[in-house]
């Protein structure tokens, strides 16, 4: 990749990290040649120098810092979704300063360890990631409130799939999830899934009063779609039959109760999307919806459980969850 970056990696898997962003941006399945994770299909640039007014191409909103340097796995922390205007006017973008700050970036002996300051959000942030034999990617995650005051924060690890692992009509997802909720705001015309409507996975009601199977990636020529889902248990498991792979995280339920599947199947047609993009978050976190701070603290709760996180003044919360990537196809349980 062209982004200054670190890689660590044994005989079955490589594991890159973006230095600006701290994105997992690869986890490479080396007896496949595939990354599952998501390349967008425009240049990625260093979000350091990045500017509305020199790179029009990545739109112009609050995504768009995001948006030039998005690679993979991300992380949404402090905000999943939007800022406010007045936080967008003091320098925050969407999903928060984890996805643009720089990260100091250490390896030694097969792990990485990424450190972050966010400066707006006062807080600290360190990722340390582990390989092991069997396609295993071990991450432990320790955020630090700077502040002497409780705070309610969004944690969300916004893992997007993209091609070729993600194909449409092909591609397929297993969830441990019942009860869910289409995302109460229409996206854009595309958009087949009825907005506000409660459901249990995988089936989702349309628009037109048809239904949907999310466990396979839709093969419209366009379409989109947001769904919250309560998870039974702390996993998601992908697979694409025609090239054998299967990949997926697992974690603790206690520690990320919600998933929320984002799909943009070139339905976005102003810059960067360009009409151009396939993609399947696959977003699991304290929050339900990518909603911003105000309305996920209004909301407080969804089917009966909260829907941000309590970080208390001055201390540090962990949490420890992990990637697979293996040959198969799908039928098999979660190595882990």
């Amino acid at each position: 990749m062209t982004r200054k970056s670190v890689s660590i990696e044994n005989d079955e898997m490589r594991v890159t990290v973006a230095v600006e962003g701290g994105h997992i941006a690869e986890i490479l399945e080396k007896s496949t040649g595939i990354n599952p994770l998501w390349t967008p299909p425009w240049p990625s640039i260093e979000p350091s120098s990045y500017s509305l007014e020199k790179n029009p191409e990545y739109g112009a909103s609050a995504e768009s810092k995001l948006l030039a340097g998005i690679l993979g796995h991300n992380l949404a922390l402090d905000i999943f979704g939007g800022p406010s205007e007045e936080e967008f006017r003091g320098g925050l973008t969407v999903h928060g300063e984890a996805s643009v700050v720089p990260y100091e970036i250490e390896t030694e002996q097969g792990a990485l360890i990424a450190r972050a300051h966010l400066p707006l959000a006062m807080l600290d942030f360190e990722r340390e990631i582990h390989l092991e034999r069997g396609g295993i990617v071990r991450i432990r995650e320790t955020v630090s409130n700077l502040l002497a005051i409780d705070r309610p924060i969004a944690w969300t690890e916004h893992v997007t799939l993209g091609p070729p692992f993600i194909e449409p009509g092909v591609t397929r997802l297993r969830l441990p999830a019942r009860r869910s909720m289409v995302y109460p705001i229409e996206l854009n015309e595309h958009q087949r899934y009825q907005p506000g409507a409660e459901f249990e996975w995988p089936i989702v009601p349309n628009k037109d009063g048809s239904k949907s199977d999310l466990r396979v990636y839709p093969s419209h020529a366009r379409s989109a779609g947001v769904t919250a889902h309560l998870a039974e248990d702390g996993f998601f498991m992908a697979s694409n039959p025609s090239i054998r792979l299967v990949f997926g995280y697992r974690w603790r339920r206690e520690d990320f109760p919600w998933i929320s599947l984002w799909e943009e199947n070139r339905s976005r047609e102003f810059p960067p999307w360009n009409g151009e993009t396939v993609t399947r978050g696959v977003e699991f976190g304290v929050s339900p919806f990518a909603e911003g701070r105000r309305k996920m603290i209004e909301r407080g709760s969804l089917f009966g459980v909260p829907t941000y996180q309590w970080l208390a003044a001055n201390s540090t919360a962990m949490v420890e969850y992990s990637a697979f990537a293996f040959c198969g196809d799908g039928t098999e349980e979660p190595p882990i």
